[in-house]
């Protein structure tokens, strides 16, 4: 948010600790599976992500922002001396420190999730400046939150219609998957949200999810699919021939699992 930038200036004389909590405060469900925040942590803020490139273009993209015909620009709006001060003395680490639950847990709403706090006496105002991004982590809280809900459905109705060796087998990881890439604003939303349903199913056509579970979370592979036809490769036989195509199916995938469209004609 643009105007943390300005916050340095707000805080009491003298304050040295700001410890701030993330929590989910209520919602449709009473429990909430937490993921995500390893991603986060290690994609936007491990290592010296501080360095004076990055404050030299931030300080003008401030200067900008923050700029009005009437009354021009501030200068102390933007924190030099603060992000000078990481870069000198912590050579562009974040000193800042975050306890969590582990991921994949299952908490009652209106219990903490994580807390941050900074390590610096003189970084009292990098605490809630990074709440922007780490308050990220709802997304994919909330879609694990969500695919551990369908599972209980999924689980439940298998177990009272007479299918329970299914759960047995752990063939109701299965049971829900995920097409989303192509459902969502970016990228990025496809991994973070297809690696937070990953925590409860196997089954995913989203390999960004995949790629971000094995980059960011160490999993060899984290979900699982099958050759698959789509409508393009099943009418490019033409009607006539749409029979064809399903042979051409079994033909090319003797073995194992197959998905195959069937509602391009008259199959």
């Amino acid at each position: 948010d643009s105007y943390k930038v300005t916050h340095h200036l707000q805080y009491p004389p003298q304050t040295s600790v700001v410890y701030s909590y993330f929590e989910c405060r209520g919602g449709l469900f009473h429990d909430v599976c937490f993921f995500g925040l390893q991603y986060l942590l290690k994609k936007y803020m491990v290592g010296p992500v501080v360095t004076p490139a990055k404050i030299q273009e931030a300080e003008r993209m401030v200067a900008a922002h923050f700029s009005t015909p009437l009354y021009g620009y501030d200068k102390r709006l933007f924190n030099r001396a603060g992000w000078e001060h990481i870069v000198r003395h912590h050579r562009g680490h974040l000193p800042v420190k975050i306890k969590a639950v582990p991921e994949g847990t299952v908490v009652p709403y209106k219990n903490v999730l994580f807390t941050l706090e900074n390590t610096d006496p003189k970084c009292y105002w990098l605490t809630n400046y990074l709440e922007t991004l780490l308050v990220q982590v709802w997304y994919p809280t909330t879609v694990s939150t969500q695919s551990r809900e369908q599972h209980k459905i999924i689980r439940k109705y298998l177990q009272e219609t007479g299918t329970p060796e299914v759960v047995e087998k752990g063939l109701d990881m299965f049971k829900l998957h995920d097409f989303g890439f192509r459902g969502v604003s970016s990228v990025e939303s496809a991994a973070i949200g297809g690696a937070a349903h990953l925590v409860h199913f196997l089954g995913t056509d989203t390999m960004a999810a995949v790629v971000m579970a094995n980059t960011y979370y160490h999993a060899p592979c984290a979900g699982f699919s099958i050759p698959a036809s789509e409508h393009s490769t099943m009418t490019s036989w033409g009607k006539k021939q749409e029979v064809d195509a399903m042979r051409n199916m079994l033909t090319q995938y003797p073995k194992g699992l197959v998905a195959c469209v069937s509602d391009s004609y008259d199959i």
